[in-house]
C-alpha cells in the first residue's frame, strides 16, 4: 500500500490532486509491471518513472479541449515525459484507471471515518458507564413507559456505532478492489499478471470478474454502510432534540458563550447542531438510491454511473464525517440533568408501576383479565389527577385486599425497575 495515500483531512481525498495523483501511480504501476513482463523496455520505463507529472491547471485546459478526463490527463504526462509516453496506458481502457482509482478514495474516506466512529463508540461508552444507574422514564409512542437510565439510552447507541463501524468495515473490504482488464474485461490487449502486479502495488485485490467497469454493487454496499450510519446519528440527534423540549428538558446539547438562539426572543436555546445532524443525514440516506440506480448499466457499461458518483460520493462520506464530529463536540460537551429525570419520572404519578402491580395481583391468584381491569381503572383514575396510582391502589378494596400493607409498598419502588441493569450491561459487552 502506498503510504502517501493516507489523508487527515476527508475533503483532501476528493481533491483533482489527490485523484490524479492515483491515476498517475497506478499508471505508473502498470508500467512497472509491463517492464517485468518485457512489453516495454527498462529504459523506458526510468523515464517514465523520472519524468511522469501533471498540473491539475494543464489537464483542466486540455480537458477543456478534448472534452476526456483521463485522455487530458494522459496528454498532460505525455507532454512530461516525452517521446517514452507511449508506454503510458498501454493495454489499459479508461475506467481501469478511474474505477480502480475511485476504489482507492474510498477506502481512504472509510479509514477516516472509521477513525470518528472510533471516538464515537468511546465516548458513548464513557457516558453509559457514568450514567448506568441514573434513572429516566422510558417512553414508546412518545409516551411514558416504564423507567430505564440515561445510561442505558446511552449504551444503545455505544452497540448501534459498533456495529455502523463493522458494516463499513466490511464496506470497505468489498470497494477495496481494482481492475485492470481492458475495454470489456477480457484481457484483449493486456496480460492478466499486470492487473495482479498493479493490484499488489496498491494494496488492493483484483476483481474477480469484471466488465469495463467494476461492478456498482460493491459501490451501493458502500453508501448504505454510510447511509446506515448517517441514520444512527439522526436517530441519536433526534433522541436528544426530543429530551431537550421545554417540557422535557433532561439533556441539552451545548450551547456556547455567546452563542444566540433566536433573532427575537433572547431566551431561546435551540438544538440547532442535532437539527443539522438530522437534515444533512436526509442528503445522505436519498444518496443511497443513487448509489442503488447506478447498478443498472447498460450490457459492459455505460457512463449513467459517473456524472451521479462525482456528486454522491464525495458529498456522502464529507458529510457523514462532518456529522461524525458534530455529534463528538454534542456528546463531549452534553448537558446532562438528572434531577429533571426524576421529576419526570414522577410526573404521572407513579402511572408506570401499573404493570408491576398488574402482576402482583396476578402472582396473588387473580386471573390476568381480572388484574387488567381492575388497574386501568385506577389508571384512567391517576391520568384524571385523582390521585396517584399507589394512592388508588390502596383505596381500592379488592386491591387493598389481595395486597396488603407491605406487599403493596413493594410494588412501588422504583429500584425494581433497575435490578436487571447490570446484566444488560453485561450482554451489551460494557464492564
Amino acid at each position: 500500500m502506498i503510504d502517501r495515500y493516507a489523508r487527515k483531512e476527508i475533503a483532501d481525498i476528493w481533491t483533482l490532486e489527490n485523484k490524479f495523483r492515483i491515476w498517475l501511480d497506478i499508471e505508473i504501476a502498470a508500467c512497472e509491471a509491463h517492464a517485468q513482463l518485457g512489453v516495454i523496455p527498462a529504459a523506458a520505463l526510468a523515464i517514465i518513472k523520472d519524468k511522469a507529472s501533471f498540473t491539475v491547471e494543464r489537464i483542466t485546459e486540455i480537458e477543456n479541449q478534448v472534452h476526456h478526463d483521463v485522455i487530458a490527463f494522459l496528454t498532460c504526462v505525455g507532454e512530461h515525459v516525452g517521446p517514452e509516453s507511449r508506454y503510458i496506458h498501454y493495454g489499459l481502457t479508461s475506467s481501469d484507471i478511474v474505477d480502480t482509482a475511485q476504489s482507492i478514495q474510498l477506502r481512504q474516506s472509510g479509514q477516516i471515518i472509521r477513525a470518528g466512529l472510533a471516538e464515537l463508540v468511546r465516548i458513548t461508552r464513557e457516558l453509559a458507564i457514568a450514567h448506568k444507574m441514573t434513572p429516566c422514564m422510558g417512553r414508546s409512542h412518545g409516551v411514558h413507559a416504564e423507567p430505564t437510565t440515561f445510561g442505558m439510552k446511552m449504551a444503545l447507541y455505544h452497540a448501534e456505532f459498533l456495529r455502523d463501524d463493522e458494516r463499513l468495515a466490511r464496506a470497505i473490504e468489498g470497494i477495496s478492489f481494482g481492475k485492470l482488464s481492458g475495454a470489456v474485461g477480457t484481457f484483449s490487449n493486456i496480460a492478466p499478471e499486470v492487473e495482479t502486479m498493479v493490484c499488489d502495488i496498491l494494496g488492493l485485490k483484483p476483481d474477480p470478474i469484471s466488465t469495463q467497469v467494476i461492478q456498482r454493487d460493491r459501490h451501493a454496499e458502500f453508501m448504505a454502510a454510510i447511509a446506515i450510519t448517517a441514520g444512527t446519528l439522526d436517530q441519536l440527534a433526534t433522541e436528544i432534540r426530543h429530551l431537550q423540549r421545554t417540557e422535557v428538558r433532561e439533556v441539552e446539547e451545548p450551547f456556547q458563550k455567546g452563542q444566540k438562539g433566536s433573532s427575537a426572543m433572547p431566551h431561546k436555546r435551540n438544538p440547532i447542531l442535532c437539527e443539522r445532524i438530522t437534515g444533512l443525514s436526509r442528503v445522505i440516506k436519498s444518496n443511497l438510491m443513487v448509489a442503488l440506480e447506478n447498478m443498472t448499466l447498460w450490457h459492459e457499461r455505460d457512463i449513467s454511473h459517473s456524472s451521479a458518483e462525482r456528486v454522491i460520493l464525495p458529498d456522502s462520506t464529507v458529510l457523514l464525517d462532518y456529522l461524525i464530529h458534530r455529534m463528538i463536540f454534542i456528546l463531549s460537551n452534553l448537558h446532562i440533568y438528572p434531577q429533571n429525570m426524576l421529576e419526570n419520572i414522577e410526573r404521572t404519578g407513579g402511572l408506570f408501576y401499573s404493570q408491576t402491580l398488574l402482576l402482583a395481583l396476578v402472582e396473588k391468584g387473580l386471573s390476568r383479565e381480572t388484574a387488567y381491569e381492575l388497574v386501568q381503572a385506577i389508571a384512567m383514575r391517576s391520568w384524571n389527577r385523582e390521585g396517584s396510582l399507589k394512592e388508588l391502589a390502596s383505596k381500592d378494596s379488592v386491591i387493598a385486599k389481595t395486597l396488603p400493607g407491605d406487599e403493596l409498598e413493594r410494588v412501588f419502588d422504583l429500584t425494581y425497575f433497575l435490578r436487571n441493569i447490570d446484566h444488560a450491561f453485561k450482554k451489551a459487552g460494557i464492564q
